[in-house]
């Protein structure tokens, strides 16, 4: 067992403000009735550590009046930090199993795919080593207990990916696809789960990157644009 110090909520979200803010980078700046994370040489940076659930009409707001980068980090590889005692601070370390890649921000895509047709708007994956915090909750999982997360901490910045259009969606198709291609087809061109392959497919649609063109029994056909 050992000892940690304090738990903290939003230590990843202040790890990477600090980060994009640099020497010359304002903090926490109002702009067209919201407050900027950071506006740093013209460019508004807005770090999102969670959902992208509900920040499509923010983004938009922004990206009318000033540049918008909206950063968001995926944990490549991340060290499991549970809290066993939150009087002492004793905790036990381990890494987790599951490993996060730049391709899952499709995931988050899928809330704002139009945003990407805007010239001023762009999305930024940081791909990270992190500590996710966890204290036992007795009341979790009605009543049988269980872990919950209490705060990510960034230990390092392993990779930066910019989506701004179509095309660097485009790239996580690794394998040729035929002329017309079902979203198993892009599955297997991906090297990816079915449900990446529809998340793909969707924003691709919205941003007018693919159409319709029939269907294989349920599955719809689709055709490449641009």
């Amino acid at each position: 067992m050992a000892k940690i110090g304090m738990l903290n909520e939003g230590a990843l979200h202040a790890a990477l403000k600090e980060d994009y803010l640099g020497k010359t980078g304002l903090a926490e700046v109002p702009f067209g009735g919201f407050v900027a994370d950071v506006v740093r040489d013209g460019v508004i940076y807005e770090v999102q550590t969670s959902s992208f659930s509900g920040l499509a009409r923010k983004m938009s707001v922004l990206a009318d009046l000033s540049p918008v980068v909206l950063v968001h980090p995926i944990p490549q590889s991340k060290h499991l930090v549970r809290v066993q005692d939150t009087e002492t601070g004793e905790f036990t370390r381990r890494r987790s199993p599951k490993r996060g890649a730049i391709v899952h921000i499709l995931r988050e895509l899928v809330y704002l795919p139009e945003m990407l047709k805007h010239p001023n708007f762009a999305v930024e994956v940081v791909l990270t080593e992190e500590e996710e915090m966890q204290t036992f909750d007795p009341k979790a999982r009605r009543g049988r207990g269980g872990w919950r997360r209490k705060g990510r901490h960034l230990l390092n910045v392993l990779e930066r990916y910019r989506v701004q259009s179509a095309d660097e969606l485009w790239a996580f198709v690794v394998e040729e696809l035929p002329d017309e291609f079902t979203t198993a087809h892009l599955a297997a061109s991906m090297g990816q789960p079915k449900a990446l392959a529809q998340q793909l497919a969707y924003c691709l649609r919205h941003l007018g990157a693919v159409e319709v063109c029939g269907k294989t029994g349920n599955a719809l056909n689709y055709r490449r644009l641009v």
